[in-house]
C-alpha cells in the first residue's frame, strides 16, 4: 500500500510539473488555446461549400419571353449574379478564363420558336470546372430551376420527388464540417504537444535529470500523457462551445458519450505524438516528423472525402489512423444522437492504436533515450 501510494505521488508530482510548464508562460497559455478559438471560428465562416454567390454572364440570342422569364428566376435566388451580358460567343471564354464568371449561360437563337412548335428547346450552361465542387452546385440548381419552369408549359410530370434530408435539414455544410473539427482541430495541437514534450527536455538537458530519478518508464509515460490529453479535451471543449452557442448548430447525442469517444481518441493521438517525441533527438526533428504525419492523418479521415470512395488499399490503411474513428464518433454523436451500440465499433480501434503507440513510446523512452 505504501509502495502504491509513492508511486502516485511520484506520478501527480510529475504531471504538476508539466502542467506548470504548459501554463505557467501566459504566451503558452495563448498558443494553447487561442488556435483553437481563432481556427474555429475561420472554418465555420470560410471552410463552407455552400453555393451562396455565383457570377454568371447571360448570351441570349434568343430575346424572347421564355428566356427572360429563367433569367428572372435566376436572378431572383439572389445567389446567381448577372456580372455580364454577351453580344457574341467570342466573349465566352474571356469570362470564364479571367474567373470573373462561374458559368455562362446561352440561348440559342431559335430556342423560342423551338419551345412554340412544343419541340425540344436546347439551352447552354459553360461552367468554370477549376472549382469543381461550386461549379456542381451551381449547375444543379440551374437544373432545379429550369426544371420548375418546364413545369410551367404543360401537366404536372407523372412522378415527382419529395426529399426530406435528416440530421441536416438545409444541407448547410457547416453542419457537416464544423462537428468534425472538434477531433481535427484539437488533434493538431495535441499531437504537437505530445510530439516537443521529450524533444523539448532533451534540446534543455533536463530529460536526463528526469532518468536519474526513481521515476519508471511507465511514470514519465503517463506523467507526458495526461497533460498533453487534458489540453486536448479543454481545446475540444472550446471548439464544441462555438459549434453550440456561436453557430448554433444543434446537439442531437449524449455529452458524455461524445466526450468518451474524444478521451479514446485524444488517448491515441498522444500515444503518436509521444512516439514521435521519443525518437526525435531535437525539437526540430519532432516538428517535422509530426508535419509529415498531420497531412496523410487529415486526408485519410473522412473530414473532406468520404472514407468509402477511397481505393480499397487507402480504406484499409485509414485503420491505422485515430482521426477516421474520431471524426466519425463525434459526427454521429453530435448530428445523428447515436448511442453506445451504434458507435461501439470506433472505439476498438481506437483503444488499440492507444495499446499500441502508449507502450511503443514507453519502450522507446527506457530503451533510446535511456
Amino acid at each position: 500500500m505504501q509502495g502504491l501510494l509513492l508511486y502516485l505521488t511520484q506520478t501527480l508530482a510529475l504531471i504538476r510539473k508539466e502542467m506548470l510548464a504548459l501554463l505557467k508562460d501566459p504566451s503558452s497559455r495563448a498558443l494553447l488555446f487561442a488556435p483553437a478559438l481563432m481556427q474555429s471560428l475561420l472554418f465555420g465562416y470560410g471552410a463552407t461549400y455552400d453555393l451562396t454567390h455565383a457570377p454568371y454572364a447571360v448570351l441570349d440570342q434568343s430575346r424572347g419571353a421564355a428566356s427572360t422569364q429563367i433569367l428572372a428566376r435566376l436572378d431572383g435566388t439572389g445567389v446567381f449574379q448577372r456580372i455580364a451580358t454577351l453580344d457574341s460567343p467570342a466573349r465566352i471564354a474571356a469570362q470564364i478564363n479571367s474567373g470573373k464568371a462561374l458559368l455562362v449561360v446561352i440561348f440559342p437563337p431559335d430556342f423560342e420558336s423551338r419551345l412554340a412548335a412544343g419541340t425540344t428547346a436546347p439551352m447552354q450552361v459553360i461552367l468554370d470546372g477549376r472549382n469543381s465542387a461550386t461549379a456542381g452546385a451551381a449547375a444543379a440548381q440551374v437544373a432545379a430551376i429550369v426544371a420548375d419552369f418546364n413545369r410551367t408549359l404543360g401537366a404536372a410530370p407523372p412522378v415527382t420527388i419529395i426529399r426530406r434530408a435528416w440530421f441536416n435539414p438545409n444541407f448547410e455544410s457547416r453542419w457537416n464540417l464544423m462537428p468534425a473539427m472538434i477531433a481535427s482541430l484539437s488533434m493538431l495541437q495535441t499531437l504537437m504537444l505530445a510530439a516537443l514534450s521529450v524533444a523539448r527536455e532533451r534540446e534543455q538537458g533536463t530529460f536526463d535529470q528526469l532518468l536519474v530519478t526513481p521515476l519508471t518508464p511507465t511514470q514519465i509515460l503517463i506523467g507526458k500523457a495526461l497533460p498533453a490529453i487534458f489540453v486536448g479535451l479543454v481545446q475540444s471543449t472550446i471548439i464544441l462551445l462555438i459549434i453550440l452557442f456561436w453557430f448554433q448548430i444543434p446537439m442531437a447525442g449524449s455529452l458524455w458519450l461524445l466526450y468518451g469517444g474524444l478521451l479514446a481518441f485524444t488517448t491515441a493521438s498522444v500515444g503518436i505524438g509521444l512516439s514521435i517525441s521519443a525518437v526525435s533527438l531535437t525539437m526540430q526533428q519532432a516538428m517535422l516528423y509530426t508535419f509529415m504525419l498531420v497531412m496523410p492523418l487529415m486526408l485519410l479521415s473522412g473530414l473532406l472525402t468520404p472514407v468509402r470512395n477511397m481505393p480499397q488499399a487507402l480504406q484499409i490503411l485509414t485503420y491505422a489512423n485515430p482521426l477516421r474513428f474520431g471524426i466519425d464518433t463525434v459526427r454521429r454523436v453530435y448530428l445523428e444522437g447515436a448511442t453506445f451500440p451504434d458507435i461501439a465499433a470506433n472505439f476498438l480501434p481506437l483503444l488499440v492504436l492507444a495499446g499500441i503507440t502508449l507502450p511503443l513510446a514507453a519502450w522507446l523512452f527506457r530503451h533510446r533515450l535511456g
